[in-house]
């Protein structure tokens, strides 16, 4: 609404009470009407407009006026008064802001089917078949992250690590709260590029985490990518609302600090440095995919389809490369 709409005309109310004058004297004039008869503003917009006023130096009286206020000017001063509200105005023209609520896509079932897949190839890593006739294959040995190898150069253990699970608790845990941060990123992204960008953050964190620790450290899990998920989803919170930057940076720290007490924070399962690599790399994925959004929106159905054979593409190719280099 604007600041000229502010006046009733239903709502006029008589005119001021004798002696509204300025201290040398000079009749004053309501700010709106341009005569001694005031019509009503509501309280909260006339404390505004006399603030405005205030900081601009225009003198003024506010005036309690039948149902609420009205300000009054010297004749003088009236255009000059009308004329600061204006640019007060045009400045303020979309404050406070007003957010769209997010749209989420319809892909739950597509992004559940997907972690039950995870399921079952954690079932047939467990059974340790042997691959066309040939030996047993170790799939732990085979694609965890393993720390001094990943910096030899075997980068599809960053990969392979995140399908990979130590026992049956170790991933339904992961499947059961990191399958809640999961399937939202999805919904809101889209299923190619939310599993890419997820793929991606537990990618990243793994690269730093082996660069932090121990050449011997060696990992598995799905945990890093599910903080990742965690770190996604803030940095995307933050960038749709910068306005309100300041009273949404704790939510990310809360969310990595709640879903830590889930997960644990102890244990032979349990790596924090994966944990908080993963996080990180989300928050700057996150961070980088809100600007592209903001741009250039959502994928299509389309780009997100071709998003989603990338990610499946890369982990299939990840396990090629270590069935062709084991050890």
């Amino acid at each position: 609404m604007t600041w000229e709409n502010e006046i009733r005309p239903n709502d006029q109310a008589g005119p001021p009470p004798a002696g509204t004058s300025s201290s040398e004297g000079e009749v004053l004039v309501s700010l709106q009407t341009g005569e001694r008869t005031g019509r009503a503003l509501s309280s909260q917009v006339a404390e505004t407009w006399s603030l405005v006023l205030t900081a601009r130096d225009v003198p003024h009286r506010v005036q309690r006026c039948g149902w609420g206020r009205e300000i009054f000017v010297a004749p003088t001063l009236r255009e000059r008064a009308r004329r600061e509200l204006r640019l007060y105005e045009g400045e303020n023209r979309n404050w406070p802001p007003t957010y769209s609520k997010t749209v989420l896509a319809d892909n739950t079932l597509a992004t559940l089917s997907a972690l039950l897949l995870l399921g079952v190839f954690h079932n047939l890593t467990i059974l340790q078949e042997p691959a066309l006739g040939g030996a047993a294959i170790d799939w732990v040995r085979t694609g965890n992250a393993d720390a001094g190898k990943i910096l030899d150069g075997q980068w599809w253990r960053l990969v392979t690590a995140l399908t990979l699970h130590a026992d049956g608790r170790h991933l339904l845990g992961n499947l059961l709260i990191g399958g809640f941060f999961i399937v939202r990123l999805c919904r809101e992204v889209g299923s190619g590029l939310g599993w890419s960008l997820l793929l991606l953050s537990g990618l990243l964190g793994n690269l730093i985490n082996a660069h932090m620790q121990d050449l011997h450290h060696r990992s598995v899990g799905l945990s890093t990518a599910v903080f990742g998920a965690v770190g996604l989803l803030a940095a995307l919170s933050v960038m749709r609302h910068r306005r309100s930057l300041r009273s949404r940076w704790p939510l990310p720290l809360a969310a990595a600090a709640a879903l830590l007490g889930l997960l644990g924070t102890s244990g032979e399962n349990t790596d924090l440095g994966a944990h908080l690599f993963g996080f990180v790399a989300g928050l700057g994925l996150g961070m980088t995919a809100g600007a592209w959004l903001k741009t250039r929106g959502l994928p299509s159905p389309f780009g997100n389809a071709l998003l989603a054979v990338a990610a499946l593409a890369l982990t299939l190719g990840a396990w090629l490369a270590a069935f062709q280099n084991p050890g």
